[in-house]
């Protein structure tokens, strides 16, 4: 009697996930993220300011303002991740008092060379350091930062779960989770005027500065495919943060969630 060998695990399909509008293996993502990021690193603040119209200095700035740094002596880390140039951690060391310490920690070797760069050029190094790490596996011991923060960078992630996985483990009890991210319009009719410039004007100004604009496509629509507002609140809850809530910026062009580990 014949019969027919099981299929091996290792022949499995590959499991995929989204790299914008197309899949990809999972194993495979994080690879093109940090092509993308490689690509842009040298001009990634020129492009936010010429992309956004300088907003996003006011939404950092907001978003720095619900952080609270205490402006005192009393020690407190903050670990920044995705956090590249540094734009969001010398805010917070701006903020903060003394006793604030920002780490950063950023996949990209490029963008945290550039971050390093300009922290030593403005004299930041003594209240910013500057790490090459993954945000779905820290190389940070549990319970050891006062606050995370995460500007931009969630949505680019391979596994979000994991990446807020590892917020909560690394928060010491009484810490909080902080993230701004693009998120979806709600307010009529603006989504199709935001869709318009997303999808035309963005990869155009990428190819004008950068000579390529299909990092920005790819950025453009992993925005697209990011989960909404209530959606990302749900799986910030699931990672088991506390008193979970958003606050929409721009009509929900972009969205703060907060969280806390209790």
């Amino acid at each position: 009697m014949s019969r027919k060998n099981p299929k091996k695990a290792s022949e499995a399909p590959a499991a995929e996930v989204d790299f914008g509008f197309r899949k990809v293996a999972e194993d495979d993502k994080q690879g093109l993220v940090n092509e993308v990021f490689s690509k842009s690193a040298a001009r990634y603040d020129q492009m936010n300011d010429l992309m956004s119209g300088g907003l996003h200095r006011l939404w950092k700035d907001d978003f720095v303002t619900m952080l609270n740094p205490p402006v005192s002596d009393r020690p407190f880390r903050v670990l920044d991740v995705a956090g590249g140039t540094g734009d969001i951690a010398f805010r917070i060391a701006e903020r903060g008092g003394r006793g604030t310490h920002v780490t950063i920690a950023d996949i990209s070797p490029e963008m945290v060379a550039e971050g390093r760069k300009r922290a030593a050029a403005e004299g930041r190094l003594d209240k910013c350091d500057f790490t090459v790490g993954n945000a779905e596996q820290l190389a940070f011991p549990d319970r050891s930062f006062d606050a995370y923060t995460i500007a931009f960078g969630i949505r680019n992630v391979t596994h979000i779960d994991r990446a807020l996985a590892e917020a909560w483990r690394v928060l010491k009890p009484g810490g909080r989770l902080l993230c701004l991210e693009f998120s979806h319009v709600d307010v009529p009719g603006m989504d199709k005027i935001y869709d318009a410039y997303s999808f035309t004007v963005i990869p155009a100004v990428g190819k004008v500065v950068m000579g390529d604009g299909q990092p920005y496509r790819y950025l453009v629509e992993s925005i697209r495919t990011f989960p909404d507002q209530e959606k990302f609140k749900s799986l910030i809850e699931e990672a088991g943060f506390s008193r979970v809530s958003y606050r929409n910026l721009t009509g929900g062009v972009v969205a703060i969630h907060s969280g806390w580990r209790i």
